[in-house]
């Protein structure tokens, strides 16, 4: 072996030696470049399982020397790959600083090139400028006196349009005015930038003083042809085509001159209006506010027929009209409110609010409203939905228009309902002094409560059409007013009170079953029995004074759901800023403790039926008794009693099981106890 073989198996046997684990991935990446079916090869090798594997039994073990002869060869074998390799990393260091060597000539040689090609580059760009410098030179020359011949244009239009307007306006030319005024418009803004040129100057002063003039002309020709007579200085009147050319020349002056020509004209319109319901005469007054009306649709026809064609689509002269209108309307039905209060009532009121409304729908229906700031998308919603499911009035382009003067006087409204109800109760208080007959009305629920909330509803619809905001909540507080009262008026006032009787009907039965099942007992007990009949009275309720309690509980208890239902629509159609105001969890509470009384009642009442059994039970000298009955007779009365009370509040409550439930736990609960103890004190 040679030296240099003797030098490097040192090395080679420490690597064999040394165990090198590798990770799961880097295991699987071997096993797909190295692929190999050898056992020795598999991560988890084991040695005992292969020799087993070799040699499973004692014959195996004669071919052993075989076995171990075969891999002492495949050791040799991987001992001299392992040397192979291990000699041939000696040369790579070699070889690798030869290579770096090479890369870096071929690095040298590839820079001189980039140099090479960058600097020709730069010589060819050099001529290429060369080369177009007198084209850019022509480019800016042909762009420069392109913008000086439109220029030259521009300025001879604007001369000499300035020149034929003049002469147009004299003429009153207006309908040959519009094209040349639009054309000389748009080229004075360009001239703009030269402002600072003396000759510009003066002549961007004469086309404004061409659009003064126009419109100072042109509103002196409307002022001429609508006035009553023609001025001295000006006999003659435009036609009507000269005074729609007029309009058209208008859109294209300044905006504030078509804002004032309107403004003239709408209360030139108006002025008949201003003089006939003028706050001092008979029909400015609410019960003819309808003839305001009536004044607008008529003058209406009669503007559109004769001067509808005069003003263009888009200036909504009719609307304007409308609009003007509705707001003079509003101050001066303000205005005469204020000062005639006192001759307003709440029929007056209603009239003429219902007689507006259906005035500001007709408008709505009639106008876009696109001068009161409205959208194409409101207009459509508005016609589709004009009511609410409840029949009262959606919101349109003109509510509130007109109706916003009635608002401070809403509270006459509220004050009428507030009588209305007044009366109302005092008509519900007589009823419930009658009799109340059950069985013939088929509820045990007095009507009187489904007619309290009929009339909620119908004053609550009604109030939403007149508004939803303060007025809204009043109703709210006059709704909450008169629940209180109902409950203590008509249900508390129509509850039976208990009333000593010496004897009942029902405490008569009682007694003659007593006494009947007494003869089985001794004549001792017998006599202490007949000594307490004499002794005390009770309290009992007839059975019409437990129907009542039992109707006045159904009543409670329909009031108390139709309350909450009452407190989410009033939270629905008020405004948002009262939502959180309106509150009747008192009302509920008060209806709550009038079923708990009426409730406690009838508890008291059937324990009453029982407390003279049970007295009577606990007097009797039991050591004295001899015969024994199969029942004894005051379970015999007890029974009377239940069977005589129960099924009469069970058939008045069958609309309302869960209240005959509590009644029932509720009496369970009271009487148990008491039946114990009087148990024990038998003795």
């Amino acid at each position: 072996m040679s030296e240099s073989a003797v030098a490097v198996e040192p090395e080679e046997r420490m690597v064999a030696n040394n165990k090198i684990h590798f990770s799961k991935e880097v295991k699987q990446v071997i096993d797909k470049v190295l692929k190999t079916d050898d056992p020795m090869d598999a991560p988890d090798f084991n040695t005992v399982d292969y020799i087993n594997q070799l040699f499973p039994n004692e014959q195996s073990l004669a071919g052993i020397d075989e076995t171990i002869q075969k891999m002492q060869c495949e050791v040799s074998l991987i001992d001299d790959n392992i040397r192979s390799v291990v000699r041939g990393q000696t040369n790579t260091g070699q070889d690798g600083q030869l290579a770096l060597c090479e890369a870096q000539k071929v690095i040298s040689s590839l820079f001189s090139h980039i140099i090479d090609v960058k600097t020709r580059a730069e010589r060819t760009e050099e001529m290429v400028k060369e080369i177009t410098r007198d084209i850019k030179q022509l480019d800016c020359a042909k762009r420069n006196l392109t913008a000086a011949i439109t220029t030259l244009n521009h300025l001879h239009m604007l001369v000499g349009g300035i020149e034929s307007l003049n002469k147009l306006i004299e003429r009153r030319s207006y309908g040959e005015i519009l094209n040349p005024l639009q054309a000389i418009t748009e080229v004075n803004q360009h001239f703009q930038q030269f402002s600072d040129i003396e000759e510009i100057k003066n002549l961007s002063q004469s086309v404004d003083k061409i659009q003064v003039t126009l419109a100072q002309q042109i509103t002196e020709d409307f002022k001429e042809a609508f006035s009553a007579k023609p001025s001295s200085q000006n006999q003659h009147r435009l036609g009507l085509n000269q005074l729609a050319d007029a309009c058209k020349v208008m859109s294209v002056l300044d905006p504030k001159v078509k804002k004032e020509l309107l403004k003239w004209f709408i209360a030139q319109q108006l002025e008949e209006y201003t003089h006939l319901f003028h706050e001092n005469q008979d029909i400015a007054w609410l019960d003819k506010i309808d003839k305001r009306y009536a004044w607008l649709k008529r003058h209406l026809l009669d503007f559109e027929d004769k001067y509808g064609p005069v003003f263009p689509l888009d200036w909504e002269v009719s609307e304007r009209i409308t609009v003007e209108f509705c707001r003079q309307t509003r101050e001066q039905l303000a205005q005469i409110m204020a000062k005639r209060t006192n001759e307003i009532d709440v029929r007056l009121l209603l009239f003429a609010i219902n007689k507006t409304q259906a005035f500001e729908q007709l408008l709505s229906k009639r106008f876009t409203g696109v001068t009161l700031g409205a959208q194409p998308t409101d207009k459509a919603r508005v016609l589709a939905e004009p009511t609410t499911t409840d029949g009262a009035v959606g919101l349109t382009v003109f509510h509130d228009q007109i109706g916003q003067c009635f608002k401070p006087h809403l509270d006459i409204y509220i004050r009428s309902i507030d009588r209305n109800l007044s009366e109302l109760m005092d008509k519900f208080v007589e009823m419930s002094r009658e009799p109340y007959k059950f069985a013939e009305a088929k509820t045990t629920v007095y009507p009187s409560s489904g007619d309290l909330f009929v009339f909620y509803k119908k004053c609550m619809v009604q109030c939403n059409q007149l508004s939803n905001e303060q007025p809204m909540y009043d109703l709210a507080l006059v709704f909450k007013k008169y629940l209180r009262e109902y409950a203590s008026k008509v249900l508390e006032g129509s509850t039976p009170k208990l009333v000593p009787a010496t004897t009942s009907s029902s405490i008569g039965k009682s007694v003659s079953l007593l006494t009947r099942d007494m003869q089985n007992l001794s004549t001792a007990a017998g006599q202490v029995f007949h000594n307490f009949l004499k002794e005390g009275d009770t309290q009992r309720f007839a059975r019409d004074d437990l129907v009542r309690i039992c109707c006045v509980l159904t009543t409670g208890e329909y009031c108390l759901e139709t309350v909450q239902q009452l407190e989410d629509k009033l939270k629905e159609k008020v405004t948002s800023a009262y939502v959180s105001k309106i509150d009747m969890s008192e009302e509920k509470d008060v209806f709550h403790r009038i079923i708990s009384n009426c409730i406690q009642l009838l508890v008291q009442d059937l324990e009453a039926g029982c407390e003279a059994s049970l007295q009577a039970m606990a007097k009797v000298q039991w050591q004295h008794i001899n015969n024994v009955g199969d029942q004894s007779a005051f379970i015999s009365s007890l029974c009377g009693n239940f069977k005589q009370t129960v099924p009469t509040i069970r058939d008045t409550l069958a609309s309302s099981r869960k209240y005959f439930t509590q009644f029932c736990h509720r009496f369970v609960a009271a009487f148990i106890p008491k039946f114990i103890n009087v148990l024990y004190r038998c003795n």
